[in-house]
């Protein structure tokens, strides 16, 4: 099931199911009004055509937690060095998430944002949770999106640590929807810059696995159902410039394209 959080041409703001065959073209598909993202999946009878809505980020979480360097090729292109070996954790605030074709902005003191494609967890259910033992992990998840994890590099490496450098505003750029019916454990993960494929990978290279992930970030902070855990970007992580195009293509999600632009 795929669930997107939308616009109406009314303005109101809902989340609702996405009918119709996954390759289906999009002008055929509509979407169906849900009244909630939590708990049972009930109808509200109101349904759009897909073209008809604004597709907004699938979720406002009260956090985002991401994980760096937990691909082998991307740890050696950043410097190499030994993987590390516990998954290493930062965060990034909501207010750098945007949707789908909404833009980023490069920020006037760095001179290198990059892109960083990943596949993203959200976390699901109705109650917060904690210690969550690795083979139960999988039973909070409520699906997958796509993610680019925006970094700026120059700021990166300044700092010594990575708050500034990825929490920028529409740095989190997510979407276009939820995919509930995916297994994490092989998908192909691309990013392509103006068309150009820039990174190629498989979520089977990730050096700590999905269930690996949850289970490490809720030993060490309470998650909330709606936050998102970034998985960590493969190699070929390169930089972004004013009028750019930039596209993240998850395997039975979709694909999260975003347009670059000067702040």
């Amino acid at each position: 099931m795929r669930i997107a959080r939308y616009t109406s041409p009314a303005g109101a703001v809902s989340f609702g199911v996405i009918e119709g065959e996954p390759d289906a073209p999009y002008r055929g598909r509509t979407i169906a009004r849900i009244d909630s993202l939590f708990g049972p999946i009930r109808f509200t009878g109101e349904r759009y055509a897909l073209p008809d809505v604004r597709l907004l980020a699938p979720v406002v979480p009260t956090k985002v937690i991401g994980i760096g360097r937990n691909y082998a090729e991307h740890v050696s292109e950043m410097g190499g060095g030994d993987a590390p070996p516990a998954p290493l954790i930062f965060l990034k605030p909501s207010s750098a998430i945007i949707g789908p074709q909404d833009v980023i902005r490069l920020p006037v003191d760095s001179r290198q944002v990059e892109y960083e494609g990943e596949l993203a967890v959200i976390v699901g259910g109705i109650t917060l949770v904690r210690d969550v033992p690795r083979e139960r992990a999988m039973d909070i998840v409520l699906g997958y999106t796509a993610a680019n994890d925006v970094t700026a590099r120059d700021q990166q490496r300044a700092d010594g640590q990575w708050a500034r450098a990825k929490g920028h505003d529409s740095f989190c750029p997510l979407g276009p929807w939820i995919e509930t019916a995916l297994d994490p454990a092989d998908l192909a993960i691309r990013t392509e810059l103006d068309g150009e494929v820039r990174q190629d990978s498989r979520t089977s290279l990730l050096i700590h696995d999905v269930p690996t992930l949850i289970s490490y970030v809720s030993h060490a902070m309470t998650l909330v159902p709606g936050d998102v855990i970034l998985t960590g970007t493969p190699a070929g992580v390169g930089p972004m410039v004013d009028g750019q195009t930039v596209s993240v293509s998850v395997e039975g999600i979709g694909t999260l394209t975003n347009p670059v632009r000067s702040r």
